[in-house]
């Protein structure tokens, strides 16, 4: 009983924000340019990771909202390494979470904070940036092959591979992400409604499995581990690794990591491994590892968790030394628990995201009955 609760509890928390995450997502895909991806973050390198990085530190999105929102910048062009920065350096970090560190752990933390968020996601998007160099292959002589969305018009219809490739569509009704013209006649009321079509049904559809297997992993590390769990290591490499194997299956974005990070230095847990428990928690939990997988390819989440982890226990003995060698102070401050989002926001959106779900799940049944009909007879 205490699972499924913790499960709703968790569901109705995640909501606000996935939908949120689904809603940018949307807009991004129909609002943004085809060829402002492919030029800013369509490449891989370093630059462009940092871009990525320094574009995703600042938004309010937390680990079940940035899902969403990255496999919108990847299927709008973006490059591999550019999209793990942005899945990093989102559920890191942000606006909101460094003004919440900063009152509860002290300027100390909320600058360090948002530093090491930034190093980790271009250092895990450089390694999957490579990753993938490694693994790219010369085409065949003779074949000319795009990679991006709508690239160069000079290759040979034939050995098309993006999705402008299709040949079985009219070319007068091109519904592609090449379609300009048409994009362009249409108001800003059908932009919106095809933003939310997007990110109502092909969006969720591709994400919903892996965030009820977060959030049901997450469900039961807080039914069944107990908060003194953590407490017990201390300081040092063995509570910094303990602290990971934990935040793995967690499901928790980089604000409401916060207070219980402020409730882990209250019980002595040290400075290092608490800003570790703040990096891994946002950004190693299954959903995420899971969509790694399934966009960017399972050599991926190798590449993706040795930037993250290996990053997170530099800063961690980084900060635990800072503190003891110069004397910076971080003090918890922990005052009166608060909703981030009030309870009904969370309840209208849960209840809103189940019935979208339900939807999907209902359609997918009706096509399954189609096709096995159709095999019958």
């Amino acid at each position: 009983m205490d699972l499924l609760n913790n499960f709703w509890q968790l569901f109705l928390l995640s909501a606000p924000w996935l939908m949120l995450g689904l809603l940018i997502a949307g807009l991004l895909n129909v609002y943004l340019p085809a060829n402002f991806l492919n030029k800013h973050l369509g490449k891989e390198g370093f630059l462009t990771t940092v871009k990525a990085a320094l574009i995703g530190a600042p938004m309010p999105l937390c680990s079940c909202g940035v899902i969403p929102a990255a496999i919108g910048l990847r299927r709008a062009g973006a490059s591999k390494g550019a999209t793990t920065a942005f899945l990093v350096s989102t559920p890191e970090t942000g606006v909101d979470s460094v003004s919440v560190s900063y009152v509860l752990l002290g300027p100390f933390m909320s600058i360090i904070r948002p530093i090491a968020a930034i190093c980790s996601a271009i250092v895990a998007g450089v390694l999957v940036g490579r990753d993938t160099d490694r693994l790219q292959t010369k085409p065949a002589a003779g074949a000319q092959t795009k990679t991006s969305c709508c690239a160069s018009k000079t290759a040979e219809p034939e050995v098309q591979t993006s999705c402008c490739a299709s040949k079985t569509a009219e070319p007068k009704v091109q519904t592609s992400c090449c379609d300009k013209p048409n994009k362009a006649l249409q108001s800003q009321w059908q932009k919106v409604q095809q933003a939310i079509s997007f990110s109502c049904n092909k969006l969720l559809s591709d994400t919903m499995v892996w965030l009820m297997i977060g959030l049901f992993f997450a469900a039961l590390v807080q039914t069944y581990v107990p908060e003194s769990f953590l407490t017990q290591w201390g300081s040092g490499i063995v509570a910094m690794l303990v602290v990971i194997l934990i935040s793995i299956p967690m499901y928790i974005c980089a604000t409401a990591s916060t207070p219980i990070a402020a409730g882990l230095l209250l019980s002595g847990v040290s400075p290092g491994a608490v800003l570790v428990f703040m990096l891994a928690g946002p950004a190693t939990n299954i959903a995420t590892l899971g969509v790694v997988a399934n966009e960017l390819g399972k050599r991926a989440v190798f590449a993706y968790l040795t930037g993250v982890i290996g990053v997170a226990l530099i800063f961690g003995f980084l900060t635990d030394y800072l503190v003891t060698e110069f004397g910076f102070v971080v003090s918890p401050q922990l005052g009166e628990e608060h909703q981030v989002l009030p309870y009904w926001l969370s309840f209208i959106c849960g209840v809103i995201l189940i019935a979208l779900i339900l939807r999907l799940v209902v359609i997918a049944l009706q096509a399954k009955r189609k096709v096995t009909g159709k095999s019958i007879t």
